[in-house]
């Protein structure tokens, strides 16, 4: 049954040289019954939490997908994109990988001096004061603007942030159309149902059919993103707009908004448990392609973990917004879980082949 199509409006001068989103009034009409289309049928599904063998050990045609990172030009920023694009590069081209090809979306609206180091493409931020500080309000209009500038090769995108580091060769776990996502135990649409209705109304389904995930990691049919991409931009301003939603969602609102504009487009994502990991949570990195270091890692000297208060060892990216993190850095102390010890290692080995790590 054909859904309701809502409006959203959002009052904004995006001064973008692009011309569909240069309006002081912006409008985007969500489809009104726009499903995950494959060879011209249409797929209604629950998300899959556990992938069944036979899908895993499929035989089909190499997919491979463009990595697409959303960054600043903070130093913060930048040293870790410098790690992340070192594994990339590391991992791309062994057996089992579907990586193609790689782009930082620099939403600084200025060249840096990683140009020449990592494929680059400088877009607009949102105009000054727009983001009220939460700056990864601009992460879904940078992607508006490179899916509108950029020759994309690939059918496929992987949508990636700057602390992820890559374990092994990914292969391409979407299937059939659908997209795969990681699965966040802290994204709880139902148990936000009130608030989630103020931008996923009752006609368009229930609540469940909006995912627990963010944008990243994702992995996305190229056209599938390009249509999910504006609305995810409106969403993002709407909610952060509301105080009701920005106090609710805090720094996950931007994730909530993927999530809801998905819905909105019919768009479900198969989950996929193994496509990342979080120290100092996750304790062991088998079978996991990403490991995501946005979590402090505190333990005492017997390796036991102190979170919420600072170790007698410690690994913290928030330690180092100032300038890019030391080269050989200690390893944890015994009784460390291996997850933690692995991001060590690899942090270590990729700041110690990088060149000018510590003065560009």
């Amino acid at each position: 049954m054909a859904r309701a199509s809502p409006l959203v409006i959002i009052f904004l001068v995006l001064g973008s040289s692009i011309a569909t989103y240069n309006l002081v009034t912006m409008v985007i009409h969500y489809g009104s019954s726009e499903r995950v289309a494959i060879d011209d049928k249409t797929l209604f599904v629950d998300p899959i939490t556990e992938m069944p063998a036979h899908v895993k050990n499929r035989k089909r045609p190499k997919a491979t997908f463009h990595v697409a990172l959303t960054a600043t030009d903070a130093i913060y920023s930048k040293w870790q994109c410098r790690i992340m694009y070192y594994w990339y590069k590391r991992q791309k081209n062994l057996p089992g990988s579907e990586m193609g090809g790689f782009t930082r979306i620099l939403h600084s609206g200025r060249p840096d001096n990683l140009m020449d180091e990592i494929p680059t493409l400088v877009v607009d931020p949102l105009p000054e004061g727009r983001d009220r500080g939460y700056i990864v309000l601009n992460r879904p209009w940078a992607f508006v603007q490179w899916l509108e500038k950029a020759t994309i090769e690939e059918e496929y995108v992987l949508m990636a942030e700057p602390d992820h580091i890559f374990l092994r060769p990914l292969p391409n776990l979407a299937h059939l159309g659908l997209p795969a996502a990681f699965p966040f135990s802290y994204i709880q649409p139902e148990k936000h149902e009130k608030i989630i209705r103020k931008y996923y109304p009752e006609e368009y389904g229930p609540v469940k059919d909006v995912d627990p995930i963010g944008n990243s990691p994702v992995i996305i049919r190229k056209d599938l993103i390009a249509k999910i991409a504006p609305t995810w931009m409106n969403v993002s301003l709407k909610m952060k707009y509301d105080p009701e939603t920005d106090k609710a969602f805090g720094w996950v609102l931007e994730m909530y908004a993927y999530a809801v504009a998905s819905a909105l487009h019919g768009v479900r994502h198969i989950l996929w448990k193994d496509f990342m990991l979080q120290p100092p949570w996750d304790l062991e990195t088998t079978n996991k392609y990403i490991l995501h270091y946005t979590y402090g890692c505190d333990y005492n000297l017997k390796g036991e973990l102190t979170y919420g208060t600072i170790g007698e060892w410690r690994f913290d990216k928030r330690s180092h917004g100032a300038g890019p993190m030391p080269r050989n850095l200690s390893l944890p102390p015994p009784g460390v879980p291996e997850s933690v010890v692995t991001l060590v290692k690899m942090v270590n080995e990729a700041t110690a082949n990088i060149p000018n790590w510590d003065t560009l």
